[in-house]
């Protein structure tokens, strides 16, 4: 079989990952990539395409200008460049998807080369895989990864106006690809039943019928619970400039500085409890920055936010919000908390999956997580941590003193996330579940093409796709 993926936001590259470097590079990124390389390794896969844009911008790295990148044997990405030379955050893409398509089709026409699978990630990506299927008479997959009918109502509760709503996400946009992409796919895949049953359901066009329950799955090489001297003292090194006591237990988060992740109110709860200031640190993880002021307006926002509360709560001495890392020291910083006795958080406000919360199980990590998508049913196989309402600054304070009281509680929640991450959450599971759809799906489509039935389908159907 040979794959397309349509991964079109974001900053991609074969290694090196800048996760976190803006609100549009996160572990939708990696969890594709890592896709990739896993399904070129199978004996089943030909070849797999990663298409997204190409950039030339003086602000970014010139690797991202390079239209053809080797990933692995029988993996590349491919650049395609649509709209403006310069990076454009997601939200901004909508006037050049057209384009986009248009030199897809051209592409693969010219070429005779077609993929047997087109799988688009998120919304943006959906509207240009529903047109370039039906154009190539491919069967499409479809993975929102977060959905914007969830966002907005989340953003609702915030107390965001609608029309701020639009005029920061284009939701409409948004909402109404969604729905297209929902429709006309073959097959939608999903993280999780949960997101399966309360997101996705809100959409008019999608078919229970077509959705695939996969879990990701984690990098156990990279991410275990063996920790060696040399890194933790590394860690302490990055850490002690803000820190007065580097012994104590860190509560640590890692995401990207986005609204959605809802850091500022993990901080504000953390100043709330003079339990917490008392015996644990704040760590946050928010990516890569040179200063505040180089943000986009949402992280700078969401800095603000953090920047206030430790002034409210005089948190200084408490809290540490380091401006690099690599993304080889995500494992490590993972392992440092745990030997420390610390715990993770994600206070995210919507988190379909939470792919951290799986590697910082992985090291040793207890969790305590928003009561929401992935976390229930990441929760509910490794019985590792706490859920709580993050909406609820006092419930989720709560929960976070919860989380450093008891340390043979500590230890448990320890034991049965390493083991429960090894059971329930391997790549290799994940892409035998894969594959095992998509052959499926794969060999009765042939067969009935083979009897013009489904020719006839998609030609029928391809006129009833109209550009914006």
């Amino acid at each position: 079989m040979k794959f397309l993926y349509l991964h079109l936001h974001g900053l991609i590259r074969s290694n090196n990952l800048e996760l976190g470097r803006d609100s549009d590079t996160g572990g939708q990124t990696q969890y594709v990539l890592e896709l990739v390389k896993s399904l070129a390794n199978t004996s089943e896969v030909d070849q797999v395409d990663i298409v997204t844009r190409l950039i030339k911008d003086s602000k970014i790295d010139s690797s991202y200008s390079k239209k053809q990148e080797f990933i692995a044997p029988g993996a590349r990405i491919l650049r395609f460049q649509f709209g403006p030379n310069k990076y454009l955050r997601k939200e901004l893409f909508w006037p050049y998807l057209d384009e986009l398509t248009q030199n897809l089709i051209q592409h693969y026409q010219k070429y005779e080369n077609k993929p047997s699978f087109i799988h688009a990630h998120y919304a943006d990506a959906g509207y240009v895989g529903v047109r370039l299927s039906q154009a190539l008479k491919v069967p499409f997959i479809f993975t929102g990864h977060s959905l914007g009918r969830e966002k907005k109502r989340k953003l609702l509760e915030a107390g965001l106006k609608i029309n701020q709503i639009e005029k920061l996400y284009c939701i409409s946009e948004r909402i109404n690809a969604e729905e297209e992409s929902l429709k006309y796919a073959d097959i939608v895949v999903t993280s999780t039943k949960q997101e399966s049953v309360s997101q996705y359901s809100q959409y008019h066009s999608f078919s229970s019928e077509k959705s695939k329950v996969i879990a990701p799955g984690v990098d156990h090489t990279k991410f275990h619970h063996i920790h060696s001297t040399t890194e933790t003292s590394e860690i302490d090194n990055m850490m002690i400039p803000f820190l007065k006591d580097i012994r104590k237990p860190p509560i640590l988060a890692i995401s990207r500085a986005v609204r959605r992740k809802n850091i500022p109110s993990l901080v504000e709860a953390y100043g709330r409890s003079e339990k917490l200031k008392r015996k644990t640190n704040l760590v946050l993880v928010l990516g890569c920055r040179d200063n505040t002021f180089k943000l986009d307006s949402q992280q700078r926002d969401v800095f603000q936010k953090i920047f206030e509360m430790i002034d409210k709560y005089n948190l200084y001495g408490k809290v540490a919000y380091p401006k690099k890392h690599s993304p080889a020291n995500i494992p490590s910083i993972y392992r440092w908390a745990a030997s420390s006795g610390g715990i993770f958080v994600n206070p995210a406000l919507t988190e379909p999956f939470g792919l951290t919360l799986l590697e910082a199980s992985s090291c040793g990590l207890p969790i305590i997580a928003t009561d929401d998508g992935g976390p229930n049913e990441i929760h509910a196989k490794c019985e590792n941590g706490l859920l709580v309402n993050v909406t609820d600054i006092n419930q989720l304070k709560i929960a976070l003193e919860k989380g450093i009281s008891n340390s043979s509680q500590w230890k448990l929640w320890s034991r049965n996330g390493i083991e429960g991450v090894h059971r329930h959450f391997s790549w290799n599971t994940h892409v035998r579940n894969y594959l095992s759809i998509l052959q499926g799906h794969y060999e009765k489509s042939t067969i009935v093409s083979s009897s013009g039935i489904k020719e006839s389908c998609l030609k029928g159907s391809s006129s009833l796709i109209k550009p914006h």
